[in-house]
């Protein structure tokens, strides 16, 4: 039976990115932007957005929830989109120059003595762009990412990211800390998301609630002796984008026995202050409180 729903929802999603290619960038961004703010509630479930607004805007009104919930689904359109022109995002194909970088001096000593780091983000705006641009501004990167559980989709989400996201992708799990262990002793920097619920995670503090969070950038950087630097990217209202890289960030007592879940909450603090910046463009679908 599962089976047969992967097969009708690749079916779906081929045919759609089909019509994407063919009516273009810009067309497809409104067509689907209003599409997934119609519709997107049927695929993903909205208790679960709105748990998590209540735990995070407890005091907000429905109507300014029911906006964040509206421009959470036309990014995620956007973002569906935006999959079809990814070799264009590559090639800096687009004449409006679509994303201006803020804070890249952060990166002169990382790039100038070849040193790695571990790079960290949240799911905003377009958030495959964080990887591509820190491999096109040279530095020598490993993406770790979830595999889609549609195993008919899947490899072409792959593909597309091996191919104009980052060459060097690491399956989400215990095989996959292993390889980012190996990148890691061959000078290579990871880059990965903060915000996804882990079963294997540690109950850290997020909103004033105990999360599932990984603590592998910590257990990573205290490993490794390497900093930490959080990547922000938010969407413009013309659909161009920013991405600011942080200051890095470096404990200078690796020794410590609380490291891990004193870094870890610290990383969450920043990610909370990068959600209230841009509410409508995080994914809110993510069961972050889940027990």
């Amino acid at each position: 039976m599962k089976i047969i729903k992967y097969l009708i929802q690749a079916f779906i999603i081929y045919t759609l990115f089909l019509i994407i290619k063919i009516i273009g960038l810009n067309v497809s961004r409104i067509i689907f932007s209003r599409i997934f703010i119609l519709f997107g509630s049927f695929f993903k479930s909205d208790d679960i957005i709105n748990k998590n607004l209540q735990i995070v805007y407890n005091d907000l009104e429905l109507e300014d929830k029911k906006k964040i919930k509206q421009q959470m689904w036309s990014n995620y359109g956007k973002v569906f989109v935006e999959y079809m022109f990814l070799k264009k995002f590559r090639e800096n194909l687009f004449s409006d120059h679509h994303m201006q970088i803020k804070g890249i001096e952060n990166l002169e000593g990382i790039l100038r003595n070849k040193q790695k780091a571990i790079f960290i983000s949240g799911h905003f705006a377009n958030f495959e762009l964080m990887s591509m641009e820190l491999t096109k501004l040279g530095v020598n990167l490993a993406t770790i990412y979830r595999p889609l559980n549609n195993f008919f989709i899947n490899p072409l989400m792959e593909s597309l990211r091996k191919k104009y996201i980052c060459h060097n992708q690491i399956k989400k799990g215990i095989s996959g800390i292993r390889e980012a262990i190996n990148f890691l002793k061959n000078n290579t920097s990871i880059a990965l998301m903060l915000d996804q619920r882990l079963s294997e995670g540690e109950k850290i503090n997020f909103f004033g609630q105990p999360a599932l969070t990984t603590t592998l950038p910590a257990q990573l950087a205290l490993k490794f002796k390497c900093p930490i630097i959080p990547i922000f990217i938010s969407r413009t209202p013309k659909n161009h984008f920013i991405m600011e890289i942080m200051e890095p960030i470096n404990f200078n007592n690796y020794e410590k026995e609380t490291y891990k879940i004193d870094t870890t909450t610290e990383l969450n603090k920043i990610l909370e202050k990068m959600i209230i910046r841009s509410s409508g463009q995080w994914i809110w679908t993510h069961d972050r409180w889940k027990s």
